[in-house]
């Protein structure tokens, strides 16, 4: 069976809070829209069709980019003019979900749910919740006009599954700039049977600056923190400077390596990788390879937030200790803070970086080399 997806990414607003549209803000260490995305492509979905407004096109494809099956279709005027245009775009599928990128909720088991409704028969089904509030109507000032019985209404929620063939000839049936609020809508019109199945807080609909609040702390109980541990040496050479947390400190010497030697920055790599279980940092950058000969480290660890973010994670603190008689690391500390935090994308006040001594025991006391430990604290789904 051929699975296919559409989500509507086409708004232009930022009520959501921003100066970008809410489908490419940050939530919980990745774009809004990647949530959904990513959803789809592990439940199976082979073909995921974005309508996005043209002047946010690249916007679009950073936050999708690494997620198989992803293609983009320029968004209509109206949320029914979106999905047209990518229903155009859509090869030949068995089954059609249709989403709103402001839902970022979404997870594989939704998506499998609503599919083995319509392999089950269905010809739409949508995920709903029961209204628990009371309802009243108001007129424009405020005032109660109305109470308004909630016995048996519904708040419907995205995604919504169809057989496909059903849902084409159900927009090939609208009336010219017809509008729908949703996809059961443009099916029913055709007197197409809807079945709604349980729905999800979680797949509630971002639209105010607190909604992102809110949904944080609802997808904060599915995720774990992981802390990770990295160590890095280099011995001194010839040289007038080492480079330590991306800044240059002038020296009597400098660190060999086949990199640039920063022994913070790897070690923070490898805390971070480690964080995230995936390997160390010569697995990543193997010393054996040419193209990494004299790198500046700051590739190494913009990688490692690169994995951070395309695991859905989010790094939470990092903190570097340098142990060496010399340099003095105290004068340069703030600004190794600084280039650490710009890496990362985190704020200063969420990066530690100290120094300690041997008090002349060992290697490092005899000034033969420096020494860096790190630990990387990250927040991971679960």
């Amino acid at each position: 069976m051929k699975l296919a997806a559409v989500i509507v990414a086409g708004g232009r607003g930022a009520r959501a809070g921003g100066e970008i549209p809410k489908q490419y803000l940050g939530l919980r260490g990745k774009p809004v829209l990647a949530w959904s995305a990513l959803a789809f492509a592990e439940a199976g979905v082979g073909e995921i069709v974005i309508a996005c407004a043209p002047e946010h096109a690249e916007l679009c494809r950073t936050a999708t980019a690494g997620v198989p099956g992803v293609r983009l279709v320029d968004g209509g005027s109206t949320r029914t003019a979106s999905v047209q245009n990518a229903l155009a775009a859509l090869s030949d599928a068995d089954v059609i979900l249709v989403h709103d990128a402001a839902r970022p909720g979404l997870n594989a088991a939704h998506v499998k749910s609503l599919i083995s409704e319509v392999q089950s028969g269905a010809r739409a089904v949508a995920p709903a919740l029961a209204i628990a509030d009371t309802l009243r109507r108001t007129d424009q000032d405020g005032r109660i006009i109305e109470d308004v019985a909630r016995d048996g209404l519904m708040r419907i929620q995205t995604p919504q599954a169809f057989h496909a063939e059903t849902l084409r000839l159900a927009y090939a049936a609208l009336r010219l700039n017809e509008t729908m609020t949703d996809d059961v809508a443009v099916v029913r019109a055709c007197d197409v049977e809807a079945k709604l199945i349980p729905g999800d807080p979680k797949l509630m609909k971002i639209t105010y600056p607190e909604d992102m609040a809110m949904l944080e702390r609802m997808l904060s109980a599915e995720r774990v923190m992981c802390v990770g541990h990295g160590v890095d040496a280099h011995r001194f050479g010839e040289g007038s400077f080492v480079t330590l947390c991306g800044v240059q400190i002038p020296h009597s010497k400098g660190l060999v390596g086949h990199s640039d030697a920063d022994a913070g920055w790897h070690a923070l790599v490898d805390a971070i990788l480690g964080a995230l279980s995936e390997g160390d940092i010569g697995a990543h950058f193997p010393p054996s390879d040419p193209q990494w000969k004299g790198a500046d480290s700051e590739r190494f660890l913009r990688h490692a937030a690169t994995l951070v973010e395309r695991g859905g994670a989010r790094i939470v603190h990092v903190d570097v200790t340098l142990l060496c008689e010399r340099p003095k690391i105290g004068p340069h500390r703030d600004a190794m803070r600084a280039r650490t935090a710009e890496v990362l994308g985190l704020p200063i006040s969420r990066v530690s970086v100290k120094a300690t001594t041997t008090e002349r025991m060992g290697f490092l006391g005899r000034e033969e080399g420096l020494a860096a430990q790190a630990t990387a604290t990250v927040e991971r789904p679960v």
